[in-house]
């Protein structure tokens, strides 16, 4: 969706570049006033990656702060989401022509060769403009800091859930006390609740979304029930694989018992099915707003904790400075006031489902009010996020590599064992290879991660 007055020569600007279509297609847009028309003393190159609801909303906290800091001129543009966002920034910063300000996945931020194509937050100027790290999680402050250097600013994590029918689950004797899903602490309780569910669910619907073809949401299921299990990934230097197939298996034979036992269908409309009555769906946060649009009676909590540990995956928005050569100036201190400022003013941006960052906004009432936002914000304290490594992040090697062997395996197409060793021979291989960001980039001949 595009912001009413798009012109022509900001959506030809911000789609230069972008031949191949992101894995969820969304289209490129641009937005915001003409600068060379805007009587303003400081120009902000704003780049983002937000489309449909999440658009709008960003478009609306930028339009406070325009009306609040008038000597601004913050000219927004909106790529395409997915690797071909990351390419042209890539290709930007490498020649030197990078926006002042610009949104990227926390977990790409490794690969993004911080230092040579990212420059690092000046601290003091960010707590000038209120904002200062005791007012984040400490885990997610903590991956934004590359060799000591703050890199990212966090502006929410988003989540994978558990979406439920309350009216499904009240039928089926699911529900407490206070109104919400009755808590699941192992994998039998959690299947004997979908057995008791799927007794109360209409004919024709799926007791559970599992969204089996989506190699993405496959990847994040399986890193928050693998994280459950305590697996790791790599040796904290880096250097040797620690992945536990033993583990990868027991998850695996987990998912795929979802379809032997006859709780999700594959190729199923998961959404389409839970808004028609299906009383579970595992999803992303970003369907709050599709949901409640639907004026559905429904709930959403944190992956339950079916091998004893909470852990739900998570990834986040973060705020970075696309490397300029001459970075500093008006421009660079309004880019950290224009960041600054969105994150502290993010309760709009929980209307979309995402848990806004910066804490203090957890905290307040109008955040409390939220439903189902503040039942599944305890996830904040428990992220399952893919290891710190150049080839992880949204829609980055690992998942694409990866994502498909998940997928095979819950399908019945891999054994979970077999679909193991192969996931441990991906995570070998990737290692090995060298992060072309931190060589040649797109613009000088090389791939992007």
């Amino acid at each position: 969706m595009g912001r009413p007055g798009l012109s022509r020569r900001h959506l030809l600007t911000a789609a230069g570049g972008l031949a191949v279509a992101g894995s969820f297609g969304f289209a490129a847009l641009g937005t915001g006033a003409d600068a060379l028309a805007s009587s303003a003393s400081t120009r902000v190159r704003y780049w983002n990656l937000f489309s449909g609801g999440d658009g709008y909303n960003m478009i609306a906290m930028l339009d406070s702060f325009r009306a609040e800091h008038p000597g601004i001129d913050v000219k927004d543009s909106t790529l395409q989401w997915g690797n071909p966002y990351y390419t042209k920034l890539a290709m930007t910063a490498s020649g030197n022509r990078a926006p002042d300000l610009a949104v990227m996945h926390l977990g790409r931020v490794p690969g993004f060769s911080p230092g040579r194509l990212l420059d690092p937050w000046d601290v003091n100027l960010l707590a000038e403009y209120g904002v200062h790290e005791r007012d984040f999680n400490p885990d997610l402050w903590k991956r934004a800091v590359v060799d000591g250097k703050l890199y990212a600013l966090p502006l929410d994590i988003h989540v994978q859930l558990c979406f439920y029918r309350k009216d499904v689950l009240k039928k089926a004797g699911l529900l407490g006390a206070d109104g919400r899903m009755v808590p699941v602490t192992s994998t039998d309780e959690w299947f004997d609740v979908l057995k008791e569910a799927k007794k109360a669910t209409k004919k024709g619907l799926q007791t559970l979304g599992l969204h089996v073809n989506d190699l993405n949401i496959q990847w994040w299921m399986f890193v928050a029930f693998y994280t459950q299990l305590g697996g790791t990934w790599f040796d904290a230097a880096r250097t040797d694989v620690t992945f536990d197939t033993g583990k990868a298996t027991q998850v695996l034979q987990f998912l795929r018992r979802h379809i032997t036992d006859g709780y999700a269908i594959a190729g199923a409309a998961d959404a389409e099915q839970f808004v028609n009555g299906a009383p579970f769906t595992l999803e992303g946060n970003w369907s709050v707003p599709v949901f409640d649009g639907a004026k559905l009676d429904y709930g959403a909590t944190p992956l339950p904790p079916v091998f004893g540990q909470q852990a739900t995956h998570a990834e986040s928005h973060a705020f970075v400075l696309p490397h300029q050569s001459g970075r500093g100036g008006a421009a660079n201190d309004a880019a950290h006031r224009l960041a600054a400022y969105i994150v502290q003013h993010a309760q709009q941006w929980a209307g979309g489902g995402h848990i806004p960052a910066y804490t203090p906004t957890l905290t307040s009432p109008a955040y409390k009010k939220l439903q189902p936002q503040s039942e599944y914000v305890s996830a904040m304290d428990h992220q399952a996020t893919e290891p710190k490594v150049w080839f992880a992040g949204s829609t980055g090697l690992l998942a694409q590599r990866i994502g498909p062997v998940v997928m095979a395996s819950t399908a019945g197409s891999a054994k979970p064992e077999a679909a193991a060793r192969r996931m441990k021979g991906v995570l070998t291989q990737l290692l090995a290879m060298k992060n072309p960001m931190d060589g040649k980039t797109a613009a000088e001949g090389g791939p992007v991660a």
